[in-house]
């Protein structure tokens, strides 16, 4: 008879269902094989799966987009610490302890229920955009240009901007990166900066909420604007809000969450 593995679906960053950044979250009683991962997550078709494993002080926490694994996911840590809390694998006052390939992160559940990471700052420097970034993006110019260990980071004149852009992934598919990051100044009432996130280069067109790209965004922004703490919107067709606070070289990155599918992985 075939072994099952419990396998949930949650929303990231909304406490909507079907919107925010869809995540699976696939609860392990044993090491998998790399393969075997990839292929779930394949089988899933998400821009990200994460795979948890109970050790003795946290979890073991990977994630595979349908592509690769990647070094660092924001919203599939997210669902991961919100399955923990809703399914009672963690009390709701317990710090959620996650080993991962960025060390150790954390979550832990705020008053009002919104969940905060703790994650380490990913900083950019200027950079000279590649031919194709941004011919990619479909604009001649931008306001800045900078990279980081993962990703371009491009700002623009306005959030009308990052909102109608209509990039050409097979040319964004040759920067080498993992992803874009496309932001400007919001003009959104209760928002401080707007976002979008590309990354046909790791099999995502564009990511719906990218919380990794945040630990780049909050730095940035927080410098720009002169403000600690902020609220920012990722622009994507599903959205996302997102409260962020700088913390020396760490960032602070809030969401909610919502269950939207539970099931039975046959293995």
């Amino acid at each position: 008879m075939a072994r099952e593995l419990t396998i949930i679906q949650v929303d990231a960053f909304t406490n909507t269902p079907f919107r925010g950044n869809p995540a699976a979250v696939c609860l392990l009683e044993e090491a998998r094989d790399d393969q075997w991962m990839q292929q779930v997550a394949r089988e899933m078709n998400l821009s990200e799966t994460a795979f948890l494993r109970k050790q003795k002080d946290g979890f073991e926490l990977r994630w595979f987009t349908p592509a690769v694994e990647v070094d660092l996911c924001g919203h599939a840590t997210l669902a991961s610490a919100y399955v923990l809390w809703e399914d009672q694998y963690l009390s709701w006052d317990e710090q959620a302890h996650f080993h991962t390939r960025s060390g150790l992160l954390t979550a832990e559940r705020q008053q009002d229920g919104w969940i905060e990471l703790d994650f380490p700052t990913k900083l950019e420097e200027p950079a000279t955009p590649p031919p194709d970034l941004l011919r990619g993006l479909g604009i001649s110019s931008a306001e800045y240009v900078g990279k980081n260990v993962f990703d371009y980071l491009v700002e623009v004149d306005s959030e009308e901007t990052v909102r109608t852009m209509q990039p050409n992934f097979s040319l964004l598919e040759t920067v080498s990166a993992r992803g874009v990051m496309v932001t400007s100044r919001a003009t959104t009432s209760g928002y401080d900066f707007v976002s979008r996130f590309f990354a046909p280069q790791v099999g995502v067109n564009e990511d719906p909420v990218t919380g990794s790209a945040h630990c780049c965004l909050t730095p940035y922004w927080s410098k720009k604007l002169d403000k600690h703490e902020m609220m920012a919107y990722q622009a994507s067709a599903r959205g996302g809000s997102l409260r962020v606070r700088t913390n020396g070289d760490r960032v602070k990155i809030a969401g909610q969450a919502v269950t939207v599918m539970s099931g039975r992985l046959l293995v």
